[in-house]
């Protein structure tokens, strides 16, 4: 149950809180670590709702404190989450990047999701998406330049393809984990449930 809202989700559409030794709200996005959990809604302006009415400290039933920048670190666990994610595939064969090899996984009908570096030049992106097939390739533009470079240890990787399977569902959940918190919401939170 959120402590804000009081309604009963799914797991996939919360963040799970422990309190640390030293007091201080830890997010748990794992939802592994040790101690009674406290569990807020998979959005941002929930969580700033939490921060602003204490509920943590309610909820934890002592007093805790919350780092001043809660709401960027959980955004920014949720992207490290979701790379790491993309490095594993890469790591496993199941993702490629430069615009020949994508296009190629893309023509082939094996890939699952497209992702375009948030700075990459449209027409690139146009003639890749041309080859996506509809209803089954997840564009995704959510990441920098950098950010993909360091997922996949090489520089200048503005496109990738990731290849159908578990870990392109495991990634495709974590990406629409990040829209939901950050607002960025492109389908129904159904799906949020339906795809883990």
């Amino acid at each position: 149950m959120c402590i804000v809202t009081r309604t009963v989700k799914d797991e996939a559409e919360l963040i799970r809180f422990v309190r640390g030794p030293d007091g201080v709200a830890v997010p748990d996005l794992a939802r592994k670590l040790p101690g009674r959990g406290v569990w807020v809604s998979l959005d941002r302006k929930v969580l700033d709702q939490a921060i602003a009415r204490k509920l943590f400290s309610r909820g934890f039933g002592a007093e805790t404190t919350i780092p001043p920048d809660l709401p960027d670190i959980v955004s920014r666990l949720l992207r490290q989450q979701a790379l790491s994610l993309l490095s594993l595939a890469k790591k496993a064969g199941e993702a490629v990047t430069g615009f020949m090899k994508v296009e190629d996984m893309l023509s082939r009908g094996r890939a699952r999701l497209l992702f375009h570096g948030t700075d990459a030049q449209p027409d690139g992106c146009r003639k890749l998406d041309k080859h996506a097939q509809p209803g089954v390739v997840e564009k995704i533009v959510l990441f920098e330049i950098d950010e993909l470079d360091l997922a996949f240890g090489r520089p200048n990787v503005v496109h990738a393809a990731v290849a159908k399977g578990g870990l392109a569902e495991k990634l495709s959940t974590a990406v629409r984990r990040i829209e939901t918190f950050e607002g960025r919401m492109t389908g129904p939170p159904e799906d949020l449930i339906e795809k883990r």
